[in-house]
């Protein structure tokens, strides 16, 4: 099983220019680890649509590459977005599912039927082929070149340890979270 914390630190440092969205029990441990102008914390009342956001972003956007970083619980409450990512792929696209079991931020309840359904495997039946489980540290490292730069759409499920990750509490108002990466897309585009 993998720390949730190392995997975004590692994913933070590894990172240049990409589009990071986060949700939920995502969000404020990747504000430990990165401030960028590119992140977006999806975190107001949006539970289960940060992947549908984020696929938006990605068709929007063809020349960035959007990474979400999506809990366990977000997906079960999206998992119709796995079949539209299958049916008009996008290959600047990357999902992270971060899989631990739980809906951290809401009292750490157990998912439903968790142990007896594989995000990996309703990915691949939806029609997604780069799908892969990581749940050690040579998978991590080997995977994460994927992550950031193979033609999506791509779909990495971390297998993590169990956390207690209360409500998201962002550092910025959502205005001023959607307006700073307003701004550094229209700068990107730009330069």
């Amino acid at each position: 099983m993998l720390e949730k914390d190392d995997c975004l630190e590692r994913l933070a440092a590894a990172r240049q220019d990409e589009v990071v969205i986060t949700t939920m029990s995502v969000v404020v441990p990747w504000e430990r680890w990165s401030n960028h102008p590119l992140d977006f914390a999806s975190a107001n009342s949006a539970m289960g649509h940060a992947a549908d956001f984020a696929y938006g972003l990605a068709m929007a956007q063809p020349q960035r590459r959007v990474i979400t970083l999506n809990g366990d619980g977000s997906m079960l409450m999206c998992l119709g977005t796995l079949v539209t990512m299958a049916q008009r792929p996008l290959s600047n696209l990357a999902l992270v599912i971060t899989e631990n079991g739980r809906y951290e931020v809401t009292g750490n309840q157990l998912l439903p039927a968790f142990g007896r359904f594989s995000f990996a495997a309703l990915a691949r039946a939806a029609g997604l082929t780069s799908v892969r489980e990581i749940g050690d540290e040579a998978s991590f490292e080997e995977a994460l070149p994927e992550l950031l730069g193979a033609p999506g759409p791509v779909v990495h499920i971390w297998k993590l340890k169990r956390d207690q990750e209360g409500p998201p509490k962002p550092a910025d108002p959502m205005r001023d979270r959607a307006w700073r990466l307003k701004v550094a897309l229209a700068e990107k585009d730009e330069g």
